[in-house]
Order: structure tokens, then C-alpha cells, then sequence
């Protein structure tokens, strides 16, 4: 899989806008993180450090009414984007071409807008 993604300042991304997040009372998992280099079925880490050729970084936010967002980033440049509004309004998200860190943020803000609405404080 091609190296489009830099998956550690997408880290950092989520570290940064975590605090906010939480202060607009979302519930931000700790980041998951899958080894290109692990064997079949690779298993999900949340430490960093025994990830030796990160192929994903991925996180899940919570909030009121059991809403959620889920979101894994591929270093090709792809995403699975999750969410759960309501009943009603649940699905995917498109998620495709993304090019940097920085283009994810963009992204990652417009889903948590999408799922969450406007926080207070947030993102």
C-alpha cells in the first residue's frame, strides 16, 4: 500500500483536537493502531510503540444520545468513516483522496460537524 498519509501527524491531529472535543462533551477512544508487518487477522494496538509499520490509525467519538463517529485512516489515503445520529440517520461517509494530515483535519472536522453538530469549545 502506497505511503500517502504521514499516519503519526494524523496522530497527533486527533491528540490535538481531543481536549476540545471532551470539553464539548464527547467521549474520544484511544487511538487504534494496525502493523502492516502483523499476521493475519492483524490485531488492533492502542500503544504506538508495538506498531512497527503502521498501516491505519483509527478512533471512535461518542456523545448524547448514543451518537458516534468511527473513523480508521489508511496511510493510502482512505478512510472508513461510521456514524450514528439516530435511528433514522446512520450510515457511511465518503472518505476518499485524502492527501495529508492536514486535509484529514479539514475532514475529520466536517464529520464531527456532521455527527455531533457544532460544539461548543470543540474540535
Amino acid at each position: 500500500m502506497d505511503r500517502v498519509v504521514d499516519l503519526d501527524e494524523v496522530a497527533a491531529v486527533l491528540a490535538r483536537r481531543t481536549p476540545g472535543w471532551a470539553s464539548a462533551g464527547l467521549e474520544v477512544g484511544r487511538p487504534t493502531w494496525r502493523d502492516a508487518e502483523a499476521a493475519w487477522p492483524q490485531p488492533l494496538e492502542t500503544d504506538r510503540a508495538r506498531v512497527h509499520d503502521p498501516d491505519s490509525v483509527g478512533v471512535v467519538l461518542s456523545g448524547p444520545a448514543q451518537a458516534e463517529l468511527s473513523v480508521v485512516l489508511f496511510r493510502g489515503g482512505w478512510a472508513d468513516v461510521d456514524f450514528l445520529v439516530d435511528l433514522d440517520d446512520a450510515g457511511c461517509l465518503p472518505a476518499s483522496d485524502i492527501t495529508s494530515a492536514s486535509d484529514f483535519a479539514a475532514r475529520m472536522d466536517q464529520w464531527v460537524s456532521r455527527v455531533f453538530g457544532s460544539l461548543a469549545g470543540g474540535g
